[in-house]
């Protein structure tokens, strides 16, 4: 007596059926006004199978139905057909296992699926992906993907040899598709064998798969996300802070070139002057760095680090900006626990961490989200507004409400699993505008005509409404060059809801005046204070990153006119301007110590430089300059709005020379920032001031201890009535240094500067 019509059969046994549970595991079965039960097993290679009662160990031998590897078993109780085991026999092996479509209920509820299709599962990563689960008292992995258009989907991995007849999924609803696979552990590599409807089959890692094989392997790995968090101090200090009156200077840092070991004979913890270019060179793992890079970070004074993307990316060479793993730390250095590991170390040594994020494109690698289930699922079908050419990659497509739930969710999967402090988002202009790097007829305006892409518009307010809410006192920072209104704007009054945004402009017009020749800056004076037309238009970040140090464009120091002297004198008076403007800072590794070669990801860092004093004096000028930027709040209280920041002069371009103030309005305290962007020292020169007074040089970037020729004014001047300005009723007397800075703080005034 069978129940199994051979159709049936045949679809579980070609991988053709969409419910594989309506026909194997167990059934009851009415016959004669009376219930009976049957358990059906699909077990391809076997050559018996037995049901077995768990307890008692008695055996009930299946027979073989309509196919030799498909098996059914009559059972003559409710318990036994909902409690069972199955021992298969394959040549000289047998093995006791429990039965996967034993296991009918879905832990991915009615009400997840709703959310997930409405785009509102803020946390769906607590049920897409591969999660360690206990099913009536069974331990194994339960697995759920989303893809609509898949005709069949099995799971393969080294728990079932790779054969996607073993273990086929369900489609559940609305395009998702589960399996709980009993047994199953950490450490298991697995993939998505998905079929569509022509037949193809595509080998897909985990979209939300928490951590991947070591490339060129693309895996995905079956991971739990548990860890012992030591940072609760920090996180509750967060909570209740406002990030943009705090100080805030980034150490941005690329964690595979930033320095590599050798396994033969690994440096010392600390030492970070090491040769990166030696046999067996490997990367450095998330807990060594945590050992190395940490220590270096917090000797220089920075408050933030921030790593170039560590979701799981293919190629070294992309930086990590081709995400093909958006919910996995790469694997290059460690496990998920161990990047866990790293944050916790950070936030222990007062360091806050910043990870660059990816939400604008993806690459075209086929275990990855491209053409995911034989269709257009995560980018656009259209080319025209799917694909970026010249990077080689595709566009994610945001009125998918699925695909705005898989992005929004993972950005508040690294907040919510690795407590990052905030996201540095890559390459928004590109999501902001059609027409982004595309020639007319390439792209397709939106249903105003115009060239604004208004999902990606809707998709980075929603972004960042929600991570404030969930997060408050993060970052949440925009790589826009544009003038696109507003980037740093709340959601409420019209903006895309970022709270810092980079400025790009400022940049370019910073490299660009001081690759000058020192004679011809007089020429140039607008480029040293552009910025301050718009500054406060937006809450700026400003960034000399790893996009300044490629390409051909060589390194910082590389930019800078002059002999050695020079360039390193010009670095000193750049930062020192930086860290004096308004704004927050970033600062690409190496260009503390003023790195030669342009920036390579397949090498360390010039470290050997620091055996040199001019370059080791240039560090010790960067740990000192933030320390005092951290030091004085004038500098960082008040960034965005007139009140923190008022011009002394900035016209006298004849001298290239700038002075102004910077106020903390809380506490009407103040200091005084005058630059000398010309190797040629002035002597006596009048610098209106405020108050009366002595003025105490906080800094000279021209000291001798960082390298410079030593010109000053003796540790500060004492402040002179101006009777003759209209604005300044006081005025310092200053020598200033060749492409030197100074900073000045007006302190006792009954104070006689000594000599």
């Amino acid at each position: 007596m069978t129940t199994a019509a051979p159709d049936q059969v045949q679809r579980i046994v070609e991988n053709r059926h969409q419910n594989p549970f309506e026909i194997l595991g167990s059934h009851q079965v009415e016959e004669n006004g009376s219930a009976k039960w049957v358990v059906r097993a699909y077990l391809p290679d076997a050559d018996a199978a037995w049901v077995i009662h768990p307890e008692v160990r008695s055996q009930y031998p299946m027979q073989t139905v309509h196919h030799p590897h498909f098996f059914e078993c009559w059972v003559d109780t409710e318990e036994l057909a909902t409690n069972y085991l199955l021992k298969v026999k394959q040549g000289e092996h047998e093995q006791v296992m429990h039965d996967p479509y034993a296991f009918k209920t879905p832990l991915l509820t009615n009400f997840d699926i709703h959310l997930f299709t409405e785009g509102k599962h803020h946390r769906i990563y607590e049920k897409m992906g591969a999660h360690l689960a206990e099913i009536e008292g069974v331990q194994g992995v339960y697995f759920a993907v989303w893809a609509p258009n898949a005709y069949n989907i099995s799971i393969v991995g080294d728990f079932n040899s790779w054969d996607g007849r073993k273990h086929q999924m369900r489609m559940i609803d609305s395009g998702v598709w589960d399996l709980f696979i009993p047994e199953v552990g950490v450490g298991q590599k697995y993939k998505y064998e998905i079929k569509n409807e022509q037949g193809h089959l595509y080998y897909k890692s985990d979209p939300y798969g928490f951590q991947q094989e070591i490339r060129p392997a693309t895996a995905s790995v079956v991971s739990d996300l548990s860890y012992t968090w030591q940072d609760a101090d920090w996180m509750e200090q967060r909570r209740h802070s406002d990030p943009q009156t705090q100080p805030i200077s980034v150490y941005e840092v690329h964690l595979g070139s930033w320095l590599h070991d050798s396994l033969e004979n690994p440096p010392e913890a600390g030492d970070a002057v090491a040769i990166a270019e030696k046999p067996g060179a490997r990367f450095l793992t998330y807990r060594e760095l945590a050992d190395r890079l940490i220590p270096y970070v917090q000797g220089l004074g920075y408050t933030h680090i921030e790593v170039l993307p560590v979701a799981e990316h293919p190629f070294d060479g992309s930086w990590g900006y081709q995400v093909a793993g958006h919910y996995a730390p790469t694997s290059r250095f460690g496990t998920p626990q161990d990047f866990m590991y790293f944050c916790d170390r950070c936030h222990q040594n007062g360091i806050g961490v910043i990870v660059d994020w990816v939400p604008g494109h993806f690459p075209k690698d086929s275990h990855g989200l491209a053409f995911f289930d034989g269709s257009h699922l995560y980018e656009h079908a259209d080319p025209r507004k799917g694909e970026h050419k010249e990077w080689g990659t595709l566009v994610f497509n945001y009125s998918r409400h699925e695909v705005r739930n898989f992005l929004i969710s993972n950005a508040l999967f690294w907040f919510d699993k690795y407590h990052i402090d905030g996201i540095r988002v890559d390459a928004v202009a590109s999501m902001l505008y059609l027409d982004y790097d595309r020639k007319p007829g390439e792209w397709v305006p939106n249903h105003h005509g115009g060239n604004e892409n208004l999902e990606a518009v809707d998709f980075l307010r929603e972004l960042n409404y929600l991570l404030f809410g969930y997060y408050p006192g993060v970052l949440s920072i925009a790589e826009e060059s544009t003038s696109w209104p507003n980037v740093s704007r709340p959601t409420y009054v019209g903006g895309l809801g970022f709270n810092l945004k980079w400025n790009m402009g400022w940049m370019h017009d910073m490299l660009s005046y001081f690759s000058q020749d020192p004679s011809n800056r007089r020429h140039h004076q607008n480029s040293i204070t552009f910025g301050l037309w718009y500054a406060f238009s937006e809450n700026f970040m400003l960034a000399l990153s790893h996009d300044e140090v490629v390409h051909g464009k060589g390194s910082l120091m590389q930019k800078m006119p002059g002999d050695e002297w020079q360039k390193l004198a010009n670095l000193r008076a750049l930062y020192a301007y930086m860290f004096t403007h308004p704004g927050k800072k970033t600062l690409f590794m190496g260009m503390e110590f003023g790195q030669i070669r342009e920036w390579n990801v397949w090498a360390d860092l010039d470290w050997w430089l620091l055996e040199r004093e001019p370059h080791s004096q240039l560090k010790r000028f960067m740990a000192e300059l933030n320390q005092l930027y951290r030091s004085e709040p004038a500098l960082y209280a008040d960034d965005f709005t007139n009140d923190g920041f008022e011009w002394i002069d900035c016209n006298d371009a004849e001298h290239s020379v700038v002075s102004f103030l910077r106020k903390d309005e809380s506490s009407d305290d103040f200091v005084v920032t005058v630059c000398n962007f010309t190797p040629v020292p002035q002597h006596g020169y009048w610098v209106g001031v405020p108050q009366a007074g002595y003025y105490r040089e906080l800094l000279n970037s021209d000291a001798e201890i960082y390298g410079g020729s030593g010109v000053g004014n003796y540790g500060g001047q004492t402040a002179h009535v101006w009777e003759h300005h209209p604005r300044w009723p006081y005025a310092l007397s200053l020598t200033l240094p060749p492409l030197g800075v100074l900073v000045l703080k007006l302190t006792d005034a009954r104070r006689s500067p000594s000599c």
